[in-house]
C-alpha cells in the first residue's frame, strides 16, 4: 500500500478525534467506518489494497501491545476467572451456538453449510473494546464492565483465530470437523505463544535497565510488541497471544518496581498515540474493504445474524455465570447487557474476512464474506451508537449491578 494514502487517513482520524473531546456519545467508530465507505466512491481511494498482511502483521500487534502494556493487572488477579473463561469456553459455546442459529436462518434464505455458518460464528466471536472502554468509563464509575471487556477481548482474539485456522482448513477442504484436532490446535498455538511472549515481556523488564535513554526504551518496547509476535507466528504459534502476554508480563514486571513511573511513562506517551493512529487507519480501512461487499440480496439474514449474536452472548454471560457465586454477585442482568452491547467487533474479524477471501472463491465463499461484513459493521454502527445511552442509563440508575 502506497504512503501517501496513509497519511491522508491518519489525517481523516485526526479530525474525526479531535470532535470526540468529551468521548461519550460520540461513535468513533461507526464515524470512521462509514468515512471510509464514502471514500471508496473516491476514485484515488478505491484502488487502495488491503491484505490481512496489512490488518495482521502491521496494524494488530501495536493494538494488542498497547491494551496489554495498559491493562490493569490487578483487574486481571480480580476477574481474571471471568476473563479466562470467557474469553476460552466461552468462545467455543459461542461459535457451536451462533454456528447452529446461523445454519437454522440461512436455511430460510438461501444455501450455506454448516461448516460456512460456523465460519461466519468464528468470524463474529472476538471483540475489540479499544475504542468503547473510554465511553464506559465515563458512563459508570464501576471499573467492572470495561476490564472485564477488555481482558476478554485481550485473551479471546488469540482464542478465535485458533478456532478460525482450523475450521478455516475444514471449510477449504471440505474435511469433516474434528474436536480433537480443534482442541490439540488451540493448546498448541495457545501455549506456545503465551510462553513466548512472557519470556519476552521478562526479558525487556530487564534489558530496559541498560538505558537510561527514554528514547532507547521506546525503541526497544517496540521490538518486543512486533518481535514477540513475529518470532511466535515463525514457530507456529500465536502470534496474538505472544504479543498480550508480553505486554501483560511488562505491566506486571513494572509493577513491581520502585521507579515504576520512570519507565511508564515515556512509553505510556509512545503508544497512546499509536493507539489513536492504528484506530483511525483501521476503522476507515475496514468501511474501504467492506464497501465492495455491501451491495448482495441477504440484508435481512446479515440483521439476523447481528442480532442473534449479540442475543446468544447475552445468554452466554447471564447463564454460566449463575454457577459461580462470586460472578452471580457481581454480574446481573444489566451487567451482561452492558458486556454483551459493548462487544463490539474490529481488527481480528477484519483479518479472518480478508483471509476467507484470499484463500478461496466461489457463490458460497462469497456470501460468507458479505454476511459477515453485514454484521461486521451494524455491530461498528448500532453497537458503538449506542454504548453511551445504555450504559449510563443501566448502570447509572441501577444501585446494584
Amino acid at each position: 500500500m502506497a504512503l501517501t494514502p496513509i497519511i491522508i487517513l491518519l489525517f481523516i482520524g485526526y479530525i474525526i478525534f479531535t470532535i470526540d473531546k468529551k468521548k461519550e456519545n460520540f461513535p468513533v467508530p461507526a464515524i470512521l467506518t462509514l468515512v471510509g465507505i464514502g471514500l471508496f466512491f473516491v476514485p484515488y481511494f478505491s484502488q487502495v489494497e488491503v491484505t490481512p498482511n496489512i490488518i495482521y502483521h502491521v496494524l494488530l500487534p501495536g493494538l494488542l501491545f498497547t491494551s496489554a502494556y495498559q491493562f490493569p493487572i490487578d483487574a486481571f488477579k480480580q476477574h481474571g476467572g471471568l476473563i479466562s473463561f470467557l474469553a476460552t469456553i466461552g468462545i467455543v459455546i459461542t461459535v457451536l451456538m451462533l454456528g447452529a442459529a446461523i445454519f437454522a436462518l440461512a436455511g430460510l434464505f438461501t444455501s450455506l453449510s454448516f461448516i460456512g455458518a460456523l465460519l461466519i460464528a468464528t468470524m463474529l466471536t472476538p471483540t475489540d473494546p479499544v475504542s468503547v472502554t473510554a465511553i464506559l468509563q465515563q458512563s459508570s464509575r464501576e471499573p467492572l464492565v470495561a476490564n472485564v471487556l477488555e481482558g476478554e477481548s485481550l485473551i479471546n482474539d488469540g482464542t478465535s483465530i485458533v478456532l478460525f485456522t482450523v475450521i478455516l482448513s475444514i471449510f477449504l477442504e471440505n474435511s469433516a470437523l474434528s474436536f480433537t484436532q480443534v482442541l490439540w490446535e488451540f493448546a498448541y498455538v495457545s501455549f506456545g505463544g503465551t510462553a513466548i511472549g512472557f519470556l519476552g515481556g521478562w526479558l525487556f523488564s530487564k534489558a530496559i535497565h541498560l538505558t537510561h535513554e527514554r528514547d532507547y526504551q521506546v525503541m526497544l518496547s517496540i521490538v518486543v510488541a512486533y518481535g514477540t509476535f513475529n518470532v511466535a507466528e515463525y514457530m507456529g504459534f500465536s502470534g496474538v497471544l505472544a504479543t498480550v502476554s508480553a505486554g501483560m508480563m511488562l505491566s506486571f514486571e513494572f509493577g513491581r518496581l520502585i521507579k515504576e513511573e520512570h519507565f511508564r511513562d515515556a512509553l505510556d506517551n509512545f503508544w497512546r498515540i499509536v493507539e489513536v493512529s492504528v484506530l483511525s487507519i483501521l476503522f476507515l480501512l475496514i468501511g474501504l474493504v467492506a464497501a465492495d461487499y455491501l451491495s448482495f440480496n441477504y440484508w435481512v439474514l446479515g440483521i439476523l445474524i447481528f442480532t442473534v449474536s449479540i442475543g446468544i452472548r447475552c445468554f452466554l454471560i447471564i447463564t454460566t455465570t449463575q454457577f459461580f457465586s462470586n460472578w452471580r454477585r457481581k454480574i446481573g442482568w444489566k451487567t451482561a447487557t452492558i458486556l454483551s452491547w459493548s462487544g463490539i467487533k474490529g481488527a481480528v474479524s477484519v483479518f479472518m474476512i480478508l483471509s476467507v477471501k484470499e484463500a478461496g472463491s466461489g457463490t458460497e465463499t462469497d456470501l460468507i464474506i458479505s454476511l459477515t461484513f453485514a454484521a461486521l459493521l451494524l455491530s461498528l454502527v448500532i453497537q458503538s451508537i449506542g454504548v453511551y445511552p445504555l450504559s449510563k442509563k443501566l448502570l447509572r440508575l441501577s444501585p446494584k449491578w
